[in-house]
């Protein structure tokens, strides 16, 4: 970490440690008895302000509803509120060739746009190193934001979600600062305020490209007054130096990525850190983070690993470490169908096939957790009604 990380760490602790207390309703620790009864007092809700006004566990749309509809559109974006997301990730944010920030799960949209039916931008598909892998496809930097309008989404994963396949090319790839008004629009329409979750994809890598994110993520937020620490926009990225710098530029509640235990995200690879996701975890990691972030969202594997046969294991300590440092936790990524489930929820074999999406919730919720990003949000919210009836 360069001194200005630093300094700006040393700055926001105060603030950002006030604030993580205010998200757990006031304790920094919330035990699994604590977590459902806040839970239960607080599922009214969508009044108040602040992270502490939403229900808990917080159910958030991931990528929109994107079990029924391709990711990252208006349309999967649209039907998360419709089935009652509390929160929508509506912007995984990557940058144009001319620096406008654009709402794709990664910046090779081969596999999320119709792009490779575009004989006019054959020549556009390349081999980048991304994050340190070679990685083939086209790529939203080496477009302008005219140019990525003329294509239209497709679905990622149609083996596993061939009834989305339906939509592929009904909408079109969506703005961040599209996306920031139709939260206003879709506020102002539903009479409750409508949350999103943008996230910081590869911010080292478009830094390195003269692209840096952050700066314009911020100039966005300040120009439709959602820069505070009440604003309905919860940032994150997996890289802990991105949000150290949206720490000193807004601010907003701000989440840090967990990838898997023995994983390193790649700022630190970039800056020759040594430490790992189970450093950051820790209770000294733990702490540091909550020095400049409100949460962490960790892949469910560090909330319950898996065993070598697929079913679960115990439960790790990192819900009660993580509360006691006051930080909140999104883990990710809850999905019905059977490839995506733990072994034990399976049901059958199908790719495409649902499995007992309710019994994984459940195991998850009782760990404390307090939300869960899901590509399913109706199922997410029968299962927190479900979880909160005891």
């Amino acid at each position: 970490m360069d001194s200005d990380q630093a300094n700006g760490q040393t700055q926001g602790t105060g603030r950002r440690a006030l604030l993580g207390a205010a998200v757990l309703g006031g304790g920094a620790v919330l035990g699994l008895a604590g977590t459902a009864r806040a839970a239960g007092s607080r599922t009214a809700g969508h009044g108040g302000r602040g992270l502490k006004s939403l229900p808990v566990p917080t159910v958030i749309g991931h990528r929109g509803a994107s079990g029924y509809r391709p990711e990252h559109t208006f349309g999967s974006y649209d039907l998360a509120l419709d089935l009652g997301a509390d929160m929508v990730e509506a912007g995984d944010l990557v940058p144009t060739k001319d620096g406008h920030l654009v709402c794709r799960h990664e910046p090779e949209i081969g596999g999320t746009t119709d792009v490779a039916a575009h004989p006019e931008f054959a020549d556009r598909k390349t081999t980048k190193v991304l994050d340190g892998v070679p990685t083939t496809g086209w790529f939203t930097e080496d477009f302008t934001l005219a140019e990525l309008k003329t294509l239209r989404a497709v679905e990622r994963i149609p083996a596993n979600r061939p009834h989305n396949t339906l939509y592929d090319g009904r909408w079109e790839i969506p703005t961040f600062e599209e996306v920031l008004k139709w939260q206003d629009k879709q506020t102002r329409k539903r009479g409750r305020q409508v949350w999103i979750y943008p996230e910081t994809k590869h911010p080292t890598y478009f830094r390195k490209l003269g692209l840096g994110l952050e700066e314009r993520v911020a100039k966005l937020l300040r120009k439709y007054g959602k820069d505070g620490r009440n604003s309905p926009v919860v940032l994150q990225s997996f890289e802990p130096t991105s949000i150290q710098r949206l720490n000193r530029l807004v601010d907003n509640p701000l989440v840090v990525l967990l990838s898997s235990a023995g994983s390193r995200p790649y700022d630190f690879v970039e800056a020759n850190d040594p430490r790992t996701v189970a450093d950051l975890i820790t209770p000294r990691g733990l702490r540091e983070i909550a020095g400049y972030a409100q949460g962490i969202g960790p892949t469910l594997d560090l909330i319950i690993p898996r065993k070598a046969d697929g079913s679960l294991a115990e439960p790790t300590t990192l819900v009660s470490d993580a509360h006691k440092v006051g930080l909140i936790l999104h883990p990710y990524t809850l999905r019905n169908e059977n490839p995506f489930l733990p072994a034990e929820y399976r049901k059958g074999s199908a790719a495409d096939a649902y499995g007992d999406v309710f019994g994984a919730y459940k195991t998850y919720f009782a760990t404390g957790i307090d939300g869960v990003f899901t590509d399913n949000p109706d199922t997410g919210l029968l299962a927190r009604a479900d979880f909160l009836k005891g």
